[in-house]
């Protein structure tokens, strides 16, 4: 041991050169500057437990980063707030080396990475080098591990490894400082690390940090993977090979019809030009917006088409660039649009095949049909007697109800046009509700994959939050429910009481909701004017029942009453904005606030049956309009939902809210 210079600690230092006078020290021996435990050579103080690795001791204070020449580096004893290490993304709880740009870094991470922007591969001999001919049952199963140069798996070469989380493959420290390039040809690109996560000039993806080949004057960057191309490549999807054309300052792709940079990929044969992304396009997709599969094609004919605006982004799409296309339905995708999240879409085939060859990829009628069988046609052709798989009897069509307090059993909104009723027992389905299929994509679910339709059982709706005891269609993956209300609302043109344009949906929405007033991301909006209604809005039922009313009430979207003292809600008897939607009698001139109409548990049918929770009966759902008997389980009375034995024998009650079910 020998004394050395304190390097700001107020007390002597004594440098420690072997691993074993480091262990006879009691308690912890962490690094005051980076945090971890202290390895030989280091220091250790001679009167308090303060120790410094020997790299972190002699570490600048101003450090000039090859990888990051916008500003110096200064050296800080804490973070000037709350923040991770811009290279390993590690928290930053000791020193770190920042810059004002807002970049910190660890000592141990900005040095590491000095020493290969220097060469100094000497330096990196203390650390971890793992090959991946050893090590790569390991990474596999860890699964996350990637390059941060190239952002590639860390099993794929051998790398170096910091205790902090940051791995580097060898070939990425050993790239090299400065290139020339084809592509820019002014100045010489240098390898650099992306702290501003500027798009790569070549392949245009997403911002990410990690080491690019940069010119910083000119703002040109290109990733280190891009800075080559394979010559010609291959792919099932295209029956010729694409040839490598460098230098196209920019060319719009054939296959998807947006604009890229520098790095085309050619068919001399069929005389079209792509990014090298596009070449292994998958050729036939199912898109959760369409229920059909679509197809890709480099070119499509105008006269086939109604409308040549995209279903996702309903911008106009240029018939003469690659699109995904149904036939028979007249829909067209652009290409970005239809592939641009993994939960949207699955691959049916990659190959360039006919649409004939894939019928047999049809799920078979009797998989899918609700319908299990016709029992009886009118003279149209139209089924008047079936059998539904959700009911024992069988159904048949109605036109007409005289009775305003009958809901459908799938959707839960009062009964109104064309129904399928049990003459049995109390039963009703409006036509549509019987016609959906047992399994349907849903387009604004997250899962991949099909839901099944279900019923029987209470079920929170996840796009509109009610419960309802109805139809749903449900998600194996994630448990999750969406009623049919919802989920029959398509991301096609919509028409709406009270507005003469279709409304289409928009992500990025920013606006009020012209129903309700409230603030959405997302909406069903006008292409044509300033209209927007969001989802919940758009399924609002047209007719409700409440018992301040004996009539049907009506959804309405404008009060033309001009007086505000008319402006009030005859349930709750507060002001109402005349300007959003509400329901109305015209014959009694009731008027009231959507919620109040509604309430609660607006889609839970009363007279149904629960047969959850500990009663040893089957309990009834009711609404007591008049007679509030308590509740067996609060006292208070049942005023709203509550559920009612179906014994005559037993008194027992209880509201809704007493035994609702957790999950719920």
């Amino acid at each position: 041991m020998e004394e050395a210079q304190n390097f700001g600690h107020e007390h002597p230092l004594l440098l420690l050169n072997t691993e074993a006078q480091i262990s006879n020290r009691r308690g912890k021996t962490c690094c005051s500057r980076c945090g971890e435990k202290v390895s030989a050579p280091g220091f250790s103080c001679v009167k308090c437990r303060f120790y410094l690795h020997k790299k972190c001791a002699e570490a600048p204070l101003e450090l000039n980063h090859p990888f990051y020449r916008n500003h110096p580096l200064l050296l800080l004893e804490n973070p000037p707030y709350s923040a991770s290490c811009d290279f390993c993304c590690d928290d930053c709880k000791c020193f770190v080396y920042h810059c004002s740009c807002g970049l910190d870094f660890h000592i141990k991470c900005a040095l590491f990475t000095y020493n290969i922007a220097k060469k100094k591969f000497k330096e990196l001999e203390n650390v971890a080098h793992e090959d991946p001919l050893i090590s790569i049952e390991n990474d596999i199963g860890k699964g996350v591990d990637m390059c941060f140069g190239c952002d590639e798996p860390l099993a794929k070469y051998a790398y170096f490894s910091l205790d902090c989380g940051f791995n580097l493959h060898q070939k990425c420290a050993e790239l090299p400082f400065k290139i020339n390039h084809v592509c820019h040809r002014k100045h010489p690109l240098v390898l650099q690390f992306n702290g501003k996560q500027l798009s790569c000039k070549i392949c245009q993806e997403t911002p990410r940090r990690g080491f690019v080949y940069c010119c910083s004057p000119c703002k040109f960057v290109v990733h280190i993977e891009c800075v080559s191309q394979p010559p010609v490549i291959e792919d099932k999807s295209h029956q010729h090979p694409f040839t490598l054309f460098w230098g196209q300052p920019s060319f719009i792709c054939d296959a998807c019809g947006t604009e890229g940079n520098y790095a085309a990929y050619i068919c001399c044969a069929c005389n079209i030009m792509v990014h090298k992304k596009c070449i292994s396009l998958p050729h036939i997709i199912r898109n959760k917006w369409h229920d059909h599969r679509v197809f890709h094609r480099y070119s499509i004919q105008k006269e086939d088409f109604g409308s040549l605006n995209c279903i996702m982004c309903h911008d106009e799409l240029d018939t003469e660039r690659g699109s995904y296309y149904c036939a028979g339905c007249n829909i067209i995708f652009h290409v970005n649009c239809a592939t641009k999240s993994e939960y949207l879409y699955d691959i049916i085939s990659l190959q360039n095949e006919d649409e004939e060859s894939f019928d047999s990829l049809a799920i078979s009628s009797d998989d899918i049909n609700s319908i299990t069988s016709i029992i009886e046609e009118n003279d149209v052709g139209e089924a008047t007697i079936i059998k539904h798989f959700k009911h024992i009897h069988n159904l048949m069509l109605g036109d007409t109800i005289t009775e305003y307090d009958k809901c459908c059993d799938g959707c839960m909104l009062p009964i109104s046009a064309s129904f399928y009723y049990c003459s049995e027992c109390d039963f009703f389905l409006h036509k549509a509700s019987a016609e959906l299929p047992k399994m349907k994509l849903v387009w604004f679910h997250v899962c991949r994959g099909t839901l099944m339709l279900t019923s029987g059982y209470i079920f929170r709706c996840k796009a509109c939050l009610y419960l309802s005891n109805g139809f749903a269609y449900k998600c194996n993956a994630c448990e999750v429910h969406i009623c049919i209300r919802c989920v029959t609302v398509t991301p096609g043109a919509q028409t709406v009481q009270g507005h003469e344009h279709p409304l289409l949906f928009y992500y990025g929405y920013e606006g009020q909701c012209i129903a309700c007033g409230a603030e959405h991301s997302y909406a069903f909006c006008c292409k044509d004017c300033n209209f927007a209604l969001d989802l919940l809005c758009m399924r609002l039922p047209n007719i409700a029942l409440h018992k301040c009313d004996e009539h049907l009430l009506e959804l309405t979207c404008h009060d033309d009453n001009i007086y505000p003292k008319f402006h009030y809600c005859d349930i709750c008897e507060e002001k109402r904005d005349p300007n959003r939607w509400f329901y109305h009698c015209a014959t009694c001139e009731t008027c009231a606030h959507v919620k109040c109409v509604l309430g609660k548990y607006p889609f839970i049918k009363v007279g149904s049956i629960y047969r959850e929770g500990d009663h040893q009966h089957p309990l009834t759902f009711v609404k007591k309009s008049y007679y509030y008997t308590c509740c067996n389980e609060c006292g208070k009375p049942c005023e709203d939902l509550a559920l009612e034995c179906a014994e005559s024998e037993c008194n027992y009650i209880v509201h809704w809210e007493c035994i609702k079910p957790d999950r719920l």
